[in-house]
C-alpha cells in the first residue's frame, strides 16, 4: 500500500448541538479510490468538506500529503489545503467562459499579477498544461467551446481537469455523479478510478450509488450517524451492511 496522502484522525463536528461526524478514523492513500457510503444526513459530505476547509471541525487531525493542518494559518495553510482539489455536485464553472479558461483557473495559486485576474493573461505555459489537463479527461476537442454549452457529464469532467491543473495530490468530490445520467454517471467515475490507479491521486468520492462503489472503487468507507461502520475493499460490501448503512430505522432521528 502506498503512502497516505489523506490521513484523518478523531474528526468530530456539531451543528447546533446535533453531532454530525464523532471520532471519525480514516486513511486515503495514493493511487486508490475510497467511496464514501450512507445515507442522508450520515456525515458523508461534512467530512470531505471539513479536510478541503469549508467547514471547521470541532476537533481532530487532519494531514495532507503529508502536512499536518493544525497550527497553520495564512500562506501556510493555503499551500497546505492547495495539495487537495474538490469536485462538487453543483458544478462550479464559468458558463460563459470556454472549457479551457475555466480549467486554466486551477493553476491561479501559481501565478501573480495580470495573469491571476483576467483569462486574457493566462501565460502560454499555464494553457499548455490546461490543454494536457482537457487531453487527460477526453476533452480536448471541446477546449475553446463555451461550457455552458456542454453536457452535464462533459461540464463535471472539465471540473476534474481543472482539479488536475491545481497539481493536487487529493481528489475530493462531493456527489460528482449524482446530478448526471447512468451513462454519464459511469464515465465520470471510470474516470475517477483511472486518476487514483494511473496517475497516483488519492481520490475519495462520497456517493449515494453503492452499485457505483462496487464497479469502480477499491474501498468503501461507510458511515452511520456520524461514525465509521464499514472500512473495507468493496469486494466486502453485501446486503446485510447496505442495509445497516441505509435503513430508515438505524437512520432515524
Amino acid at each position: 500500500m502506498q503512502q497516505a496522502a489523506l490521513s484523518v484522525s478523531s474528526l468530530a463536528k456539531s451543528y447546533n448541538g446535533r453531532t454530525v461526524l464523532d471520532d471519525v478514523d480514516f486513511q486515503v492513500h495514493r493511487g486508490e479510490l475510497v467511496a464514501f457510503l450512507g445515507a442522508n444526513g450520515s456525515g458523508k459530505s461534512t467530512t470531505l468538506k471539513c479536510v478541503a476547509g469549508l467547514a471547521e471541525p470541532d476537533a481532530g487531525r487532519i494531514e495532507l500529503d503529508g502536512q499536518q493542518l493544525a497550527g497553520l494559518s495564512g500562506r501556510q495553510l493555503a499551500l497546505a489545503r492547495s495539495t487537495a482539489a474538490m469536485v462538487f455536485q453543483k458544478i462550479h464553472l464559468v458558463p460563459r467562459r470556454t472549457a479551457l479558461d475555466n480549467v486554466c483557473a486551477g493553476g491561479l495559486a501559481r501565478v501573480s499579477g495580470l495573469a491571476s485576474v483576467s483569462p486574457m493573461f493566462f501565460s502560454r505555459q499555464l494553457r499548455e498544461e490546461a490543454m494536457a489537463c482537457l487531453d487527460r479527461v477526453g476533452l480536448a476537442d471541446r477546449a475553446l467551446e463555451k461550457v455552458g454549452r456542454l453536457s452535464g457529464g462533459q461540464q463535471q469532467r472539465v471540473a476534474i481537469a481543472r482539479a488536475l491543473c491545481q497539481r493536487a495530490a487529493v481528489l475530493l468530490a462531493d456527489e460528482p455523479v449524482s446530478a448526471l445520467d447512468p451513462n454519464a454517471a459511469e464515465h465520470v467515475m471510470a474516470l475517477l478510478a483511472e486518476l487514483a490507479h494511473e496517475e497516483n491521486l488519492a481520490v475519495a468520492a462520497v456517493l449515494h450509488q453503492p452499485e457505483l462503489a462496487i464497479r469502480h472503487a477499491d474501498r468503501a468507507i461507510g458511515l452511520l450517524h456520524g461514525s465509521i461502520a464499514f472500512n473495507a475493499p468493496v469486494a466486502e460490501l453485501n446486503e446485510k451492511i447496505l442495509h445497516t448503512l441505509y435503513s430508515p430505522e438505524r437512520n432515524a432521528a
